[in-house]
């Protein structure tokens, strides 16, 4: 089974643990008591203090991550140049890797690359970026994300606004009739925030410091769900 086989496209909605939202020393313990808790993925968001300010952390630590658990491990690349690095990730057992349109001139490059590997590609918008960066890249993808904070940090109130390119999103790709596609909301996002994303569209939820410094992550992911 390749690694994109093992991510279930397009499916009912369901919870994405970031780990940027928990102790990234125990990270591979905090990733399984999420999945424990009702988390359908683990969400790995890399940042290189040039595309994003904060840098965060790299392959080896989300090699252990996907070591240990027996759900999808998505990398989300929040980096210049992602095509220069992709291949120290895709050789960390993960299963989807996302760029930014906005991060190189050769995000076509960049999916190519991991497709040949068998990954599952995706993109992601930042809150300035217009819809019509991901129109042309709809057919060759698995995943949109859109991130509903300015991203860098976590622990930030989500942008409503952004919900809005969720709706249009998801109107191209029912229009489309692209199939197992999946839409994802990445800042923010908790029980008081979830509901609103499932109803403009969106079917992965990623959650951080909501889910991993609740006091029952279960029970969140339970109000998340609805």
């Amino acid at each position: 089974m390749s690694s994109s086989d093992r991510v279930s496209r397009g499916a009912s909605v369901q919870v994405s643990a970031s780990i940027l939202g928990c102790d990234l020393g125990r990270a591979a313990s905090e990733a399984q008591r999420a999945v424990k808790a009702g988390a359908g993925m683990i969400h790995a968001d890399v940042m290189d203090g040039h595309f994003v300010p904060n840098i965060s952390f790299g392959p080896d630590l989300i090699a252990r991550v996907a070591a240990v658990v027996e759900v999808p491990v998505s990398v989300h690349l929040m980096v210049e140049r992602p095509e220069r690095l992709l291949q120290a990730f895709l050789d960390t057992g993960a299963d989807r890797f996302i760029v930014h349109p906005e991060a190189t001139p050769n995000v076509r490059r960049a999916i190519d690359l991991i497709v040949e590997a068998q990954a599952s590609p995706g993109i992601c918008l930042n809150p300035g970026t217009p819809v019509s960066f991901a129109e042309a890249l709809l057919d060759h993808v698995d995943e949109v994300l859109i991130m509903t904070v300015n991203p860098g940090w976590g622990g930030q109130a989500m942008l409503p606004e952004q919900l809005n390119k969720v709706r249009e999103l998801r109107e191209m790709i029912e229009a489309g009739e692209i199939h197992d596609m999946d839409l994802s909301v990445d800042g923010g996002i908790g029980p008081a925030t979830a509901r609103e994303a499932r109803l403009a569209g969106a079917n992965i939820l990623v959650a951080g410091t909501a889910l991993f410094g609740a006091p029952d992550p279960a029970e969140t992911v339970r109000q998340m769900l609805g």
